[in-house]
């Protein structure tokens, strides 16, 4: 990647556009400029577009921040509380839609993940391997980008919070999750790396207005677990559940990948996760969780609440997505992205369904 295109990807992104009242009393606070009171987050959806993506670009002050915005405003007092009554609903709502109780186990729900329905139903890298096509497996690319632009990065919050075996176990994954100290190998660039096999733009967050809100969601939790030691054991069960389904997922997609003559930078992402998440799933598994229940087994219940949690979110990222593509749309709130689009910042450009 030459230095210009570097560069450019590695810039704050513009404030994306208000879905709602809150989300734009959230961007107007950002800009400067003096909005009214917002409104009560428990009277928006928890689900909904407005809460997530004012949740979003609230938690993405902690990241890559946004053009034009101060570093400052990411300790912002009156942002902070605003963004913990937007967590209190988000999470109310996850831990009523997602209850566990003390029969639950960490060994149960992770097993449960490995159970797949026989015909693939309800599974997004089936229908891509099976049937979808590069216009749909380009849409999913972009709007995964959200997330997997920087998917190790919330996950390494949790290390200051965890202890011996269950640290060393984390540090181990994390380090190759982060290309084991070469920068072309680190997964957010090799996913960057398919992003412009596909003709995609890879800004960071150039994807963020096209997204719906069951794509910010996923983001949003994993975002949500990170920042909050009192969450580490549901981050530990997010990071559990993200690798145990991977392997076969990834080698689903791969195939999907190759069917359509997709480059060889785009199936790469997916055919490292393959083999690579393979052994993370056991080292997590045995290590990670293992070991934070070992020293803290009174987080159980936590680390179960986080694989369900990250399940839910999921599930209705999927039915979002199969649901538009079995009737010949498209899951994107404003079309699916133009082949070629430029990576140099140019204005966002996307296609009309």
């Amino acid at each position: 990647m030459n230095g210009a295109r570097w560069q450019s990807r590695h810039r704050p992104p513009p404030l994306p556009e208000p879905r709602g009242a809150l989300s734009a009393a959230v961007t107007a606070r950002l800009r400067g400029s003096h909005p009214g009171n917002p409104p009560p987050p428990a009277r928006c959806s928890p689900y909904g577009d407005d809460l997530h993506l004012a949740l979003y670009v609230l938690y993405e002050l902690h990241y890559q921040g946004f053009e034009g915005v101060p570093d400052e405003l990411e300790w912002d007092s009156g942002l902070l509380a605003l963004r913990g009554a937007i967590e209190d609903r988000f999470l109310g709502a996850l831990r009523a839609d997602v209850p566990v109780d003390g029969a639950d186990t960490a060994r149960r729900a992770l097993d449960e993940l490995q159970v797949e329905p026989v015909d693939g139903t309800g599974s997004v890298s089936h229908f891509l391997r099976d049937e979808g096509d590069l216009d749909q497996l380009r849409e999913y690319a972009a709007l995964r980008s959200l997330y997997h632009l920087k998917e190790a990065d919330p996950h390494a919050w949790v290390l200051p919070r965890l202890h011996g075996r269950a640290k060393a176990a984390m540090v181990a994954v994390e380090f190759d999750e982060f290309g084991a100290g070469r920068a072309d190998e680190i997964h957010a660039q090799l996913f960057a790396d398919l992003m412009a096999d596909l003709g995609l733009n890879t800004a960071y967050g150039h994807y963020v207005d096209a997204a719906p809100a069951e794509a910010l969601a996923t983001v949003n939790l994993m975002s949500l677990f990170g920042l909050h030691r009192a969450l580490r054991g549901a981050l530990v069960g997010h990071f559990a559940a993200v690798e145990v389904t991977s392997s076969p997922a990834s080698r689903r997609l791969a195939e999907a990948l190759s069917r359509v003559g997709a480059g060889p930078a785009a199936v790469r992402f997916y055919t490292e996760h393959v083999a690579a998440d393979a052994v993370h799933e056991q080292v997590v598994r045995h290590d990670v969780v293992g070991g934070l229940l070992e020293s803290e087994p009174r987080l159980e219940a936590d680390v179960v609440f986080g694989i369900r949690a990250t399940t839910r979110l999921e599930d209705r990222l999927a039915d979002r997505l199969l649901g538009a593509w079995h009737g010949g749309g498209t899951a994107l709130r404003r079309g699916r992205p133009v082949a070629g689009e430029a990576s140099n910042g140019s204005p966002r450009v996307l296609r009309t369904p």
